[in-house]
């Protein structure tokens, strides 16, 4: 649910680590991450983790399919606005098209020493207006050498999470090649679902009272 006030600011999204805002200022629209509501408690890892998505944003430059950091001034991150509906309100099926440039866009993203890091949520998958493929929400991002072998391990896991959706959206576009690295489970992987997920699932849900899956916030 989006609240709208009469300062042309519409809440997109309120959680445990703040606000995400959709600005209306001078003829043109950018969204807002206002740390500003956030529980004392919380500051120090939102702040960290703004810092991180602005040191992303800040990396790629404003490249196409993905936002421009407008600012950050370690209350509030702006960036540039991304039209499109979510992959789960606009499911790409059957769009072998779609999944493709997916794919290409995931590659130069990854080219810039960027792994998302956080793609297993459809929502930080966008379906544009034209039907191409966009990203968003990097506050999980990792940067570094595209080319050291840790960069590399997570950009596969990066890829894995995109054959996910390919498999859920477009099964039967599914090469050999992806099926085989659909099969592949690094040790990330298996030391988070054997460490690190028990951990978050139990922050999330019973301190932070999250109700939704995999951390998106809460229900509004």
């Amino acid at each position: 649910m989006a609240n709208t006030n009469e300062d042309g600011i519409q809440i997109l999204k309120s959680d445990s680590f703040g606000r995400i805002l959709l600005v209306r200022e001078g003829g043109r629209r950018f969204v807002r991450r206002d740390l500003g509501a956030t529980p004392w408690w919380l500051r120090l890892p939102a702040w960290w983790l703004a810092r991180r998505e602005a040191r992303a944003l800040a990396r790629l430059g404003g490249m196409e399919a993905t936002p421009q950091l407008l600012g950050w001034d370690g209350r509030w991150l702006d960036r540039s606005y991304m039209e499109g509906a979510a992959m789960h309100l606009r499911p790409p099926r059957g769009d072998v098209a779609w999944f493709r440039a997916a794919r290409r866009l995931l590659q130069q993203v990854h080219r810039h020493g960027i792994a998302h890091n956080d793609l297993a949520k459809e929502a930080n998958w966008l379906v544009r207006a034209d039907g191409s493929p966009a990203l968003i929400d990097f506050q999980l991002a990792v940067c570094g050498d595209p080319r050291s072998r840790w960069m590399r391990l997570l950009a596969r896991e990066d890829l894995r999470h995109l054959l996910k959706h390919k498999r859920m959206y477009c099964r039967q576009a599914l090469t050999p090649v992806e099926l085989r690295l659909l099969k592949r489970h690094s040790w990330v992987r298996e030391l988070w679902f054997a460490t690190g997920k028990p951990v978050y699932r139990f922050v999330t849900r019973r301190i932070l009272h999250w109700e939704d899956n995999e951390g998106q916030g809460p229900k509004m």
